[in-house]
């Protein structure tokens, strides 16, 4: 069973893509053994968790840019870091709202775009348009020529943008009350789809792609979509700070943050044991750095939205009961601590020689395998412990929308 799962993530991590020189780390190796291969990992490690990534959002007066600003954040436009809302334009310059558990990721509320005075090359020059690693513009009407001229400008001058019809929500309620009868959810997206696309090629932007939202719930229509094509596109070293900063709307994206956190076990497995390791007490032959294992144990449960802050706001957006959200957790309920490392270590150690033999064959983490059993019984013991997090944050996602038959959450997309 060891055997199978290691199997697994290898063949999802594709381990060798994750450095450009294997041969440099074997000669680390070669020179230094594990803590010089350690070393190396350790630099990569906090690169692809820590790298900054700066997005723009703007739109017209009005459009929802700022209550997206929120929502993309895990935020309500009530809660203290929100950005400000309103009917009227409320952003005046460039502000920054960083992650709130993740602040090198930063949102940037723009000026919105809706003035006859708009200028695109004035505005772009003016928000500092280098700065962003791309730009969401964001309609809750029709896109304009002001937003096709922003995208075309954006676009030649080589970064990225993805296009938002919002408060597609307020035009179904709109077209049920009106056509009871004949209503059809989905006719209604593709005519709002439609429209959009037509508007925009009208403007000279070709093949334009448009994501429908409603901002207060993000797991509703395009959003899953939109977070797909996002990391995507962004380059690779950037691509996991930003999945782990993604709300957890839907199951979908539940498990896009589990595989890539399931990626980059081994790299921790190897940074634990390899940089400042000490005899981990009770179990026997394994020597790791406990603060590297607790800091990611409790980097799950944040990414995946078990730490007590998400599970307070998720109760309070979906008006469920905190103590029903809090029931769905059926793992460890408590502060992640040198006890329970210490108890799963030794839990992961029974089997941690089967990991063994499936090292061998792999470049350089066959060179880990012959440094005694630290290394498998602390992978095997992050992906057994990653699994069950995984299990409750979909069990808690059930719970936050058990009483809402619109929500989608089966495994299928809206399409």
């Amino acid at each position: 069973m060891a055997g199978r799962v290691f199997q697994s993530s290898l063949s999802q991590s594709k381990i060798l893509e994750l450095w450009r020189d294997t041969s440099a780390l074997m000669g680390a190796f070669e020179a230094g053994g594990l803590p010089a291969v350690a070393a190396r990992l350790q630099a990569t490690l906090h690169s692809l968790e820590n790298a900054r990534l700066d997005i723009g959002i703007t739109g017209g007066t009005g459009s929802g840019k700022s209550t997206f600003v929120n929502a993309i954040r895990g935020l309500g436009d009530e809660d203290p870091n929100s950005a400000c809302t309103g009917v009227v334009e409320m952003t005046v310059d460039p502000t920054p709202y960083p992650h709130p558990k993740y602040p090198n990721i930063v949102i940037w509320d723009l000026p919105g775009i809706g003035t006859s005075r708009f200028r695109t090359g004035r505005y772009l020059q003016r928000v500092l348009l280098e700065r962003y690693d791309f730009f969401i513009i964001i309609t809750s009407d029709s896109f304009t020529a002001h937003h096709a001229q922003l995208a075309c400008e954006i676009l030649q001058r080589g970064k990225r943008f993805y296009l938002v019809r919002s408060k597609v929500d307020v035009d179904i309620a709109a077209s049920r009350s009106r056509r009871p009868g004949t209503f059809s959810e989905e006719r209604v997206l593709r005519q709002i789809r439609e429209d959009c696309g037509r508007r925009l090629r009208a403007e000279g932007l070709k093949d334009p792609k448009v994501f429908l939202l409603c901002m207060f719930e993000l797991g509703k229509y395009d959003f899953h979509l939109l977070e797909e094509l996002m990391v995507k596109e962004l380059e690779s070293h950037k691509q996991h700070a930003f999945l782990l900063a993604v709300p957890n709307v839907s199951k979908p994206i539940l498990e896009k943050k589990a595989a890539s956190l399931r990626q980059h076990i081994w790299l921790v497995a190897t940074v634990a044991c390899g940089v400042n390791p000490s005899p981990v007490p009770g179990v026997r032959d394994v020597a790791c750095d406990l603060y590297v294992l607790i800091s990611s144990l409790e980097g799950y449960r944040r990414s995946l939205g078990l730490d007590e802050d998400s599970l307070v706001r998720l109760a309070e957006q979906t008006g469920q009961p905190l103590h029903k959200i809090l029931e769905a957790v059926q793992g460890w309920k408590t502060k992640v601590t040198e006890a329970l490392v210490v108890e799963l270590l030794g839990q992961a150690s029974r089997d941690a020689s089967a990991f063994t033999q499936e090292l061998l064959g792999v470049p350089i983490l066959g060179a880990l395998a012959t440094c005694g059993i630290s290394f498998p019984t602390i992978y095997q013991m992050l992906r057994t412990a990653l699994e069950e997090v995984v299990k409750d944050a979909q069990r808690v996602l059930t719970q936050a929308f058990l009483d809402d038959s619109d929500h989608e959450l089966p495994d299928k997309c809206n399409q």
